[in-house]
């Protein structure tokens, strides 16, 4: 059963909501294991390979050294041989007198047995005779290392013995031995074959103890030495690679350090085997190349990846299938619920709720049926209650209709009243004001004070009724906003309080109010002279603001304490804190100044001194006589 809210949409069923919210836990979960998974097996291959390359790295370094500190030895073997083999050379070019053109170098090559080749090298690092053709005419400068070093030889007066080393041009292997001459002027070069141990060496250098590190790590797909120029070490190999060529002798020899190489599933990785020795001119490094096959982790972990999501599908699927199962089980009594209270809504509480065998569900069902019958109870008791109450809004009515009639009686006889004493009581009272104007000029001693104090008494009378017809008119009257001159409003009210000394420069200022402007500077300048004394001073000034006219009346007499500042102009309160009926004229000022869209408020005359006088401000908005 679905229950329309708006006769278009249809609430989603609980069962759909519940089985939604347990899938969107359970797909998470098993994505998340997923990729854990994928992210560790990722991680355990990485570090694998790492692990691989790590060891097989070291091993090569590790034999290669190795290998070349046992052929070092072998070579050191032959050095006596080669010095003893320069006493020929030095003799024969002393018998010429330092000419090589005059040598016979193919003589003393025979006479040293024919295994050894002689070369004279000049001072520019070129080989200008030797018993050996294809050397003939080179020149040691094209490698700018191994020329300093046959200089500082030549230089020298000692003999110096080479490694064994393989020929750049023919990949033979030679033995190399120098020694200058007395003159300095050349170095003679002994190059000796060992071709009885040639075999032997190229056994020992051979590649294939580090081929066998190919079978050993899966990742490694080949591996290939090269010396110093770039040649292929690798008797089986003798093709010469130019881009590998090139890295070897432009990059990793100037930089004497690692390289690598990465792209395409392939990483490539140099080990410069720095096998330099300083008492050796020649350089006997070698550079491995390593090629790994890195595209193998990605093949497994894709491999990997297909196995573990068609697992994950199969696991949503299975749960999937269970929540389904589970659910439809848990939810049916909820259902039965539901079809039982779409009864009771149409209107049948007499209709009970069926009784289900979980005991969370009858518990629910229990407390359904107790809310049915206590809803019946209370709706019984609204109707009683309605009829009550239509019965007594009708009395109500009636009763309010004869109060409102005495109210309007009731206020018509105020106002009846107001109006005596706005109008009788106020002209009896100035009339007793004229009376006692004239007494005081007739009287002295004690009878003309009576009649003073008879004569503020009246005044004060006078003033309180002139504030209750001005409250009066304020709530009666509508309000009614117009121009008005600032200016003669000030000017006029300054008229009446010839005995107080006020300064005023005028004001060209209108602004927006009614009749009521003047009752503001009637009560504040009255307050200033009532309150300051004969010795008060008050000035009174206007200045445009923006849109507004700010109006100060400032005087010289007690001040306002700050404690009675912030109730001033509440209705009843006087400057000195006492309740009195004329206290009506600060709240007869704000009254206005509100009415007329403005604000007002009292400060210091002098900061923070406020013994030194009030000054008490306000602001209303400035017409437009444009």
């Amino acid at each position: 059963m679905k229950r329309t809210n708006n006769g278009d949409t249809k609430d989603r069923p609980f069962t759909h909501i519940f089985i939604l919210a347990i899938l969107l836990i359970v797909i998470p979960t098993i994505g998340l294991i997923s990729v854990h998974d994928y992210v560790e097996e990722q991680n355990r291959m990485t570090s694998d390979l790492s692990t691989l390359q790590n060891v097989t790295e070291r091993s090569i370094r590790t034999s290669v050294e190795n290998t070349d500190a046992g052929l070092k030895l072998f070579d050191d073997a032959l050095n006596a041989r080669l010095e003893t083999g320069f006493d020929l050379f030095l003799r024969e070019y002393n018998r010429t007198g330092g000419d090589p053109s005059a040598m016979d170098l193919a003589g003393i090559k025979e006479r040293m047995g024919g295994m050894i080749d002689l070369y004279v090298i000049n001072e520019e690092g070129v080989i200008e005779y030797t018993t050996y053709p294809p050397d003939q005419g080179r020149d040691f400068r094209d490698n700018p290392e191994f020329y300093a070093e046959i200089t500082e030889l030549r230089q020298g007066d000692s003999f110096a013995a080479d490694r064994v080393v393989y020929e750049q041009a023919t990949g033979q292997i030679r033995k190399f031995a120098y020694m200058p001459t007395p003159d300095h002027r050349y170095l003679l070069e002994l190059g000796f074959v060992p071709e009885a141990f040639a075999d032997e060496r190229n056994r020992v250098r051979s590649m294939e103890n580090m081929q066998n590190l190919v079978a050993l790590n899966p990742y490694l797909e080949s591996i290939q030495a090269y010396d110093v120029f770039g040649n292929p070490v690798d008797e089986t190999n003798t093709t010469i690679n130019p881009d590998a060529q090139r890295l070897v002798t432009e990059v990793i020899v100037p930089a004497r350090s690692d390289y690598e190489v990465q792209g395409d599933g392939k990483l490539t990785r140099y080990l410069f085997i720095d096998l330099k020795d300083p008492a050796y001119p020649s350089d006997t490094s070698l550079i491995i190349e390593l090629t790994y096959n890195t595209a193998l982790i990605q093949d497994e972990l894709d491999q990997m990846l297909f196995y573990r999501s068609a697992i994950a599908l199969l696991a949503i699927s299975l749960c999937s299938i269970a929540i389904l199962a589970v659910t439809r089980r848990l939810t049916r009594p909820i259902a039965e619920i539901v079809d039982d209270i779409e009864v009771i809504a149409d209107g049948d509480l007499d209709h009970t709720v069926r009784v289900a065998a979980a005991r969370e569900v009858r518990v629910l069902e229990q407390s359904i049926n107790r809310m049915v019958g206590t809803l019946k109870s209370t709706i019984s008791r609204l109707k009683e209650s309605e009829e009550t109450i239509r019965e007594y809004s009708e009395g109500l009515e009636e009763q309010v209709r004869e109060r409102t009639v005495r109210l309007q009686e009731s206020t018509e006889k105020a106002n009846l009243y107001l109006d005596i004493m706005a109008h009788d009581v106020n002209n009896t009272t100035n009339t007793a004001i004229l009376y006692a104007d004239l007494l005081l000029e007739e009287l002295d001693g004690e009878p003309r004070e009576y009649t003073e104090k008879l004569h503020r008494a009246l005044q004060k009378n006078a003033q309180i009724i002139r504030n209750v017809n001005t409250i009066r008119q304020i709530h009666e009257g509508k309000t009614v906003l117009a121009p008005v001159a600032l200016d003669p409003v000030i000017r006029a009210e300054i008229e009446h309080y010839p005995d107080t000394r006020i300064r005023y420069a005028g004001t060209g200022a209108h602004v927006l109010a009614d009749d009521l402007l003047s009752e503001i500077f009637t009560n504040l300048i009255g307050n200033a002279a009532k309150f300051g004394g004969p010795e008060v001073e008050v000035a009174i000034a206007a200045r445009e603001h923006g849109g507004e006219v700010v109006v100060s009346v400032e005087d010289t007499g007690p001040g306002i304490p700050d404690a009675v500042k912030t109730e001033l102009f509440s209705r009843f309160t006087r400057g000195g804190g006492e309740k009195s009926g004329r206290g009506l004229g600060l709240y007869i000022c704000r009254m206005l100044v509100e009415r007329y869209g403005g604000r007002i408020w009292v400060e210091d005359r002098v900061p923070g001194e406020p013994e030194r006088g009030t000054a008490i401000r306000f602001t209303l908005q400035k017409a437009d006589t444009g």
